[in-house]
């Protein structure tokens, strides 16, 4: 079979997926496309099925409703194909701790037929942009987490992927190490052109990215570049605690005629004037109101106002 990968634009297509646990449904009709050469986040609390979405495009679960497209090729027909041309960095470590590093990354190429003058030349060009070409002969038990992050990373490009999929690749990693990460990626897809994706329910991990896929119970909700989504809100976001926040958003709603609803116990409203309204709210409502907070829209903001609900509140039935 010719590489088609040449002639492709988009680097994922993803039409009318939905997948089932039993009777739960953990994907709901997703529809996206992904660009070649472009950072990729899929951005959801824990349970809004990023896990099983990285487990379709990584190909460990079948595709079970819906078509998806990678690289050019179509799963399941061409799986092979596929596996050949992409790496991926899973959110468990994969390590053998009583291998070296470059025992590790030796392993893997083993695995892809990489070998002799080639994987040489590969392995000590990685290890030396990763900062881990120093450590080529420790143990990967003695390695800091974030140390052997970097490992990972090199075992997932030893065969030089056109498409690296990462999954909560900052899982442990403190912020200098996750900083270093993302330095690394960003390098990788400005070089090389590599087309990375990766999960997190890292808010401001998430802010790095090109574009954005934000996703609540299997639902993709949202999807743009951080600084549209954000734009998308509107204006800027008032926050009020009350001790009566449900009686305190109806009045609101019923004097000003403005939206005004409660997420978490607290009363949330934004407007293109928000700062003038904290002073109109605080003088007509001074009882009832505990606390104010003015804020420029966060990705949180846009989640809640996708969804209803606070980022963080518990999801259950997908993963």
């Amino acid at each position: 079979m010719s590489d088609a990968t040449t002639d492709v634009p988009n680097a994922i297509r993803v039409s009318g997926l939905n997948h089932f646990y039993g009777s739960r449904q953990a994907l709901r009709d997703l529809n996206l496309q992904i660009h070649a050469g472009e950072i990729f986040v899929f951005l959801g609390p824990n349970g809004g099925g990023k896990t099983t979405l990285f487990r379709v495009l990584s190909t460990l679960i079948p595709c079970q409703r819906g078509n998806v497209s990678i690289l050019g090729f179509s799963l399941p027909r061409d799986i092979l194909e596929i596996r050949r041309r992409i790496g991926v960095v899973f959110q468990a470590p994969s390590l053998d701790k009583k291998l070296t590093v470059s025992e590790n990354i030796c392993l893997q190429a083993a695995l892809y037929g990489v070998g002799g003058t080639l994987l040489r030349d590969r392995q000590q060009s990685l290890m030396e942009q990763l900062g881990i070409a120093g450590r080529a002969d420790e143990r990967t038990e003695t390695l800091s987490g974030g140390l052997r992050r970097r490992v990972e990373l090199a075992k997932g490009m030893i065969h030089q992927p056109r498409l690296l999929l990462l999954d909560e690749p900052s899982t442990g990693l403190d912020p200098g190490a996750r900083a270093d990460l993302w330095r690394y990626l960003q390098q990788l897809r400005d070089d090389s052109g590599v087309s990375i994706v990766m999960t997190t329910h890292l808010l401001d991990e998430a802010e790095r990215a090109d574009r954005i896929a934000i996703l609540d119970r299997g639902t993709m909700v949202a999807l743009d570049t951080p600084d549209c989504l954000r734009a998308s809100i509107g204006g800027d976001t008032i926050t009020i605690e009350s001790d009566a926040a449900d009686s305190l958003a109806a009045a609101i709603r019923e004097r000003f005629d403005i939206g005004a609803g409660v997420v978490g116990g607290r009363v949330r409203l934004e407007h293109p004037d928000a700062s003038a309204w904290v002073a109109r709210i605080v003088e007509a409502f001074s009882v009832q109101v505990r606390s104010i907070t003015l804020a420029k829209p966060t990705l949180e903001d846009v989640f809640i106002q996708k969804t209803g609900h606070r980022f963080w509140q518990e999801q259950e039935g997908v993963t």
